[in-house]
């Protein structure tokens, strides 16, 4: 997690709370959190690299519409983060 950039940490968390999300779907739950717009060229690279480091899943709902899952690994990784993170709070 801690090789990830924010963004990627925000779509991580957003597909682990969503079921079997498209990444119109992420966007949109992304865009609503943070009141900014998330562009085509931004968004799905980043899932492609969540995809290939292992942390999240990707198929196909149909021919023009793929979903998102978090793998076990993702899932790993995020639980081990909010532990990191909650050591360093007072």
């Amino acid at each position: 997690m801690h090789g990830l950039t924010g963004f990627q940490r925000d779509l991580l968390y957003c597909i682990a709370g969503l079921d079997r999300p498209s990444g119109q779907s992420i966007r949109e739950e992304l865009e609503a959190q943070t009141d900014r717009e998330i562009t085509h060229g931004r968004l799905y690279p980043n899932l492609d690299t969540l995809v290939n480091k292992g942390l999240a899943d990707k198929g196909e709902i149909d021919r023009r519409t793929n979903y998102y899952a978090i793998s076990e690994d993702g899932v790993d990784a995020l639980v081990e983060y909010h532990e990191w993170g909650s050591t360093r709070l007072p």
